[in-house]
């Protein structure tokens, strides 16, 4: 693990976006640069922009390479339940994936009912929904409690600024976002997933508690996008937390939205900066969590000179 003091060094040379030559201007997402390459496929530079409350907020050091390192070690690891669009990871921030069409529909699993939106599976619970997302729910349960079996809560992916609209497997279907037979594979993919998810986390000492994956087709074929497994798209809790009468402690963005909510920000104007203390705690977490779940070292490589990416990205594109 890197040191504290290494990482407050670090603070001040966080990536936060990459313009690398002769490729034309990336369209850039919350915390990636997206490029086009030939033949169908896509260089995404994950930058250390952080998100929360929907906006770009602030950057931790080294978040990038653990989301970019983390994913492509998940993709790998799944490969034998679905295909995935990863090509290969020429540098540490960066990968390059094949173009696929992303599915309208985003799939969060939930093995535990927990939550504080007005979408969240706990929310809605407490206040009497006994069947949100179509999903059929005992009575007794408590937030925080593990649910009799995970459960798939499927939302629209929503246009930035716009909020997610929680759908049903019927609405899916009848409404033709998704075929009966591909939402099938889609269902059966994603619950094999997070169940792999559980078991890797178990072994590490925490519990994956929900995650959310994007699905799309390549090649007409269904294929898991996006990152996966990372503390950005999923919820983790240590296990020496969970049952103590408290919340149990996060090793995800969680930690985040917590501190900018104790800042006195609740997503509405200009947001508090970031502290060089909390970001190199942050970066500590984040490492932390890749170490847990991979059992391997975190090392980072250089911050990403754009002759250097250029230059790998070249060696596999030629």
């Amino acid at each position: 693990m890197l040191t504290h003091e290494s990482l407050l060094q670090a603070v001040s040379s966080t990536l936060s976006s990459t313009h690398l030559p002769g490729l034309d201007a990336p369209r850039a997402g919350k915390v990636r640069d997206i490029y086009p390459l030939p033949d169908q496929r896509v260089l995404l530079v994950t930058t250390d922009r952080v998100s929360a409350f929907d906006r770009v907020l602030g950057t931790i050091p080294y978040k990038g390479q653990v989301l970019n390192q983390l994913s492509a070690w998940w993709f790998d690891h799944t490969a034998d339940i679905v295909a995935n669009h990863l090509v290969n990871v020429p540098d540490p921030n960066a990968m390059i994936v094949r173009e696929a069409d992303p599915l309208p529909v985003e799939v969060v699993v939930r093995g535990y009912i927990t939550g504080v939106t007005d979408t969240s599976l706990w929310t809605l619970y407490a206040n009497g929904d006994r069947q949100p997302y179509g999903i059929d729910l005992p009575d007794g349960l408590h937030k925080n409690d593990p649910l009799p079996t995970p459960v798939i809560t499927p939302t629209t992916k929503a246009e930035k600024g716009a909020h997610d609209q929680r759908l049903t497997r019927a609405e899916i279907i009848d409404r033709q976002l998704v075929v009966k037979s591909l939402w099938e594979q889609v269902e059966a993919a994603a619950l094999a997933l997070f169940d792999r998810g559980q078991s890797v986390a178990r072994s590490a000492g925490l519990i994956l508690v929900d995650t959310k994956y994007e699905f799309g087709l390549l090649d007409g074929k269904l294929t898991l996008i996006d990152e996966v497994h990372t503390p950005d798209s999923s919820r983790y809790w240590t296990q020496e937390s969970y049952g103590t009468g408290t919340d149990p402690e996060h090793f995800d963005k969680e930690v985040l939205r917590k501190w900018f909510v104790a800042q006195g920000y609740r997503g509405e104007g200009d947001p508090p900066p970031i502290t060089p203390d909390f970001a190199a705690y942050m970066a500590s977490l984040y490492i932390s969590l890749f170490e847990r779940l991979t059992g391997q070292p975190f090392e980072p490589g250089q911050q990403p000179a754009a002759e250097r990416i250029i230059q790998n990205v070249n060696a596999y594109c030629p």
